[in-house]
């Protein structure tokens, strides 16, 4: 493992993972990236879902990057969707879960419900639609114009979880001494909304998976190890961030390896460096694997490839700084 660092305004230089083995980059992007975000800050002037402007800047920024390089063979309008998708997902998160959620479960739950609402069918939640309503509403009628029946359920089952995976994390926020590793990796997969960025590879990119094909082990391994990836790589580059802010990094895994292991923050990033190194090796070999044999499979694991590389990339963005 290399010694990279990131030094954040307090002491200690915390081990990061070298994943050049694995994901060597450079990472290609879409020339659409400049697009994304004009398109992204327009989007978000229509459904107002965040208030700050510098927040509102430095999130189409790291989206307009980000999507070009999760997707960069995707159509432009195909980009736009996505990144409006992970826009309403992480804008939702910073105004309602975390801390906030902490404070307040029972507020955030009823929250959530117009969003369920939505999510199975019907279209006019009770009461009206918040702006993050008619945000959702707006990108549901746009991915059921593109998805098949099957791929616009899988999405809507996804964004469920995310909604869960939120409400999850607001609950135990307070009490993470209650969370074990297996609680953790079967839920973080959730709140980094990784899993839903993958469902949304197939209408992105215009190929479509098997059911046995998606259920097979080799398929279902690459899937999980480039879901762990997403969310511990999350973890480590925003801790410092996430510790001065609000404390929410208390559910991320140095936290709750620091825990298990009563060991100090530099072992648990040096724990948790390895781990992510493991699950690359995981993931770089499966795409390997699954590259081999062409058609949708192929497709399939060049997709996640470039999910992947996606959140390699995202490890030195300032968005995650102090």
């Amino acid at each position: 493992m290399n010694d990279a660092t990131r030094t954040s305004t307090n002491p200690p230089v915390l081990p990061m993972p070298d994943l050049r083995d694995s994901f060597p980059g450079p990472f290609p992007a879409s020339a659409h990236a400049d697009d994304i975000e004009r398109h992204a800050t327009q989007w978000l002037r229509t459904f107002p879902l965040i208030r700050s402007e510098r927040a509102l800047s430095a999130l189409t920024h790291i989206t307009g990057q980000g999507v070009a390089r999760t997707f960069p063979t995707a159509g432009r309008d195909e980009l736009f969707l996505c990144a409006d998708l992970f826009l309403w997902l992480t804008a939702f998160d910073d105004a309602h879960g975390e801390a906030t959620g902490a404070a307040d479960p029972a507020r955030l739950l009823r929250t959530t419900s117009e969003y369920v609402h939505l999510l199975a069918g019907h279209h006019e939640p009770p009461g009206g639609p918040s702006v993050f309503g008619a945000a959702l509403r707006d990108l549901l009628d746009r991915y059921g114009e593109r998805a098949t029946p099957a791929q616009y359920a899988r999405l809507t089952a996804h964004l469920r979880d995310n909604l869960f995976g939120i409400l999850w994390e607001a609950h135990h926020l307070h009490r993470p001494d209650r969370v074990t590793l297996p609680d953790y990796r079967a839920m973080r997969p959730h709140t980094v909304f990784v899993r839903t960025v993958v469902a949304t590879a197939e209408v992105m990119l215009g190929y479509e998976l098997t059911e046995p094909d998606r259920s097979s082990e080799p398929v279902r391994e690459l899937e999980t190890a480039v879901a762990d990836l997403a969310g511990w790589i999350n973890d480590l580059a925003s801790y410092a961030k996430e510790t001065a802010r609000d404390g929410s990094a208390t559910l991320g895994l140095p936290a709750l390896l620091m825990r298990r292991h009563e060991c100090d923050l530099e072992e648990a990033f040096r724990r948790a460096s390895r781990m992510c190194e493991q699950q690359a090796a995981v993931a770089a070999a499966r795409i390997a694997e699954l590259t081999a044999g062409g058609g949708s499979l192929a497709d399939h694991a060049h997709a996640l490839r470039s999910v992947a590389s996606s959140y390699v990339w995202h490890i030195d963005d300032s968005r995650y700084r102090t």
